[in-house]
């Protein structure tokens, strides 16, 4: 009961990063958005989320995570009900924004509770399986909730929805759930200040490079003052007494290595599914609903490599797991590189997503376990929060650059196909182009599927680059070993 608890609260936190990709056109044209800001429908949640992971990970150290734990759902939920009510942009995007930080509250801690909860060895290896599967897969299921909540009720309810699934959370967690130790110190407002802006600005740089190109002087300027906020954010951890982010943690070659791995495989993930969602719907015809279908396959395939992973890592450690997950991902985008205006669902969609979904359920679980291992009690909420951030901050990065490889390479498409296009239209169609300067089917899907393809080049980049840090970097050690089999340690000794 108590791994269902939280992992629902996992997955009502992941799977809203996804769940209204499906009705960004519904909230457009509802709030009036321009093309351009209902990009921060998405970013408003992410952005905050991944900022400010690592403060609500210290905050469960310092306060007690469970009763961290129950704020955390209870800002989400508060949140989620005034995001549906909202009746402009303005309060769609601050709800958004808030929901991120109930998410970083409670995200980090429940992962935290894992190892404070079941017993290491394997109980905690299956703990950790069902909440990496939850993890990886919760991108899956929201596509899917988004299209049956869209097409059967409105676009308001893949926020309502969270409401009574938040409710039940907060009800089942004092029963189930017991509290934390709680370790005496201080917030580090200021590291969590620099890192969140920091972090907050790298990624609007990109954001507006793939809008207004990389000369943009205010692109220049953002990523100018990222980079300074997150030196400061480096010096201010430096000569902190309890930093929000202790730097020693990055000493271990193998935690160090799982945070890059995890930056890498992030983005790749999130590049699949925005990406995806936008072929599969504009260039394969896909409904809503038969869209959230057609990426339910992700969630079961990645349940499977999620649990032969739990179950072997004890027997070959977790370094196979980690290289052999990151090749499968590797091949599978590879493969979607192929996708063209003349493909299909079954022949070109369904093949690469299922190889690349057991490659990141083998991957999930164990980076987890490589991330926690071997970290004091007192700081496993901020290592934890530290991997979500790496997830979180490695999504929103490399989708920005995945969208610049996208913008190029549909910009260089289009101008091939303006003069076909204009060769070819009627009056009408020509006035109607110099109009809104969109390129009708089926020159806009010629378009949209060179671009597609271009941004799987890069994420298949980014996946190659977490293998060759996984065979560098990763060195398991016998006592790993014995840890992922159990020595009897209480839980949360030790870990």
């Amino acid at each position: 009961m108590a791994l269902l608890v939280i992992a629902s609260c996992q997955l009502m936190v992941v799977l809203d990063i996804t769940i209204v990709n499906i009705a960004l056109p519904d909230i457009q044209r509802s709030l009036d958005f321009s093309t351009t800001s209902l990009a921060w429908v998405v970013n408003a949640y992410t952005l905050t989320f991944g900022g400010l992971l690592l403060l609500g990970g210290r905050a469960g150290d310092i306060l007690g995570r469970r009763r961290v734990f129950i704020f955390g759902v209870l800002l989400f939920v508060l949140a989620s009900l005034l995001g549906g009510l909202s009746q402009n942009a303005g309060q769609l995007l601050a709800a958004r924004a808030l929901q991120g930080v109930g998410g970083a509250i409670a995200s980090p801690t429940s992962l935290a509770l894992i190892s404070t909860t079941f017993r290491e060895g394997p109980e905690r290896n299956r703990a950790f399986g069902v909440f990496a599967a939850v993890s990886a897969g919760g991108g899956a299921i929201g596509l899917l909730a988004g299209g049956i909540l869209v097409e059967w009720l409105n676009w308001r309810w893949v926020l309502f929805v969270n409401v009574p699934i938040g409710l039940l959370i907060v009800l089942a967690t004092p029963r189930w759930i017991r509290e934390s130790e709680r370790h005496p110190g201080h917030f580090d407002v200021a590291g969590a200040l620099t890192s969140t802006a920091g972090m907050v600005l790298l990624v609007y740089g990109f954001i507006r490079a793939a809008q207004e190109g990389w000369r943009d002087a205010l692109t220049l300027a953002s990523f100018v003052a990222a980079v300074v906020l997150l030196l400061l954010f480096v010096l201010v951890e430096k000569r902190s007494r309890q930093p929000i982010t202790p730097l020693h943690m990055f000493a271990d070659r193998n935690r160090a290595g799982t945070y890059g791995i995890m930056l890498c495989l992030a983005a790749a993930i999130f590049g699949m599914f925005f990406f995806l969602t936008l072929f599969v719907q504009n260039v394969l015809g896909f409904s809503p609903l038969a869209t959230g279908f057609a990426f339910l396959p992700v969630s079961a395939v990645i349940a499977i490599g999620a649990g032969l992973a739990s179950r072997f890592l004890p027997v070959y450690g977790p370094k196979p797991f980690m290289v052999g997950g990151a090749i499968l991902a590797a091949a599978g985008l590879g493969w979607l590189t192929l996708t063209d205006v003349h493909s299909t669902y079954a022949g070109s969609v369904l093949g690469p997503m299922l190889v690349f979904s057991l490659g990141m359920g083998m991957e999930f679980v164990s980076l987890t376990l490589m991330a926690l291992s071997n970290v004091a009690t007192r700081e496993t909420g901020a290592a934890s929060g530290l991997l979500n951030t790496t997830q979180q901050v490695g999504g929103s990065l490399g989708l920005s650059i995945l969208v610049t490889m996208y913008g190029t390479a549909s910009t260089n498409e289009a101008e091939k196909q303006i003069p076909r296009f204009l060769s070819q239209a009627t009056p009408l169609e020509r006035l109607q182009f110099r109009r809104t300067g969109q390129l009708p089917p089926p020159y806009s899907d010629e378009v949209l599927a060179a671009g597609v393809s271009a941004a799987f080049v890069m994420a298949a980049i980014f996946t190659v680059i977490a293998a060759l840090i996984a065979v560098l970097a990763i060195q398991v050690r016998p006592s790993d070993l014995e840890r992922l089999k159990g020595d009897g340690v209480a839980p949360g000794g030790g870990a």
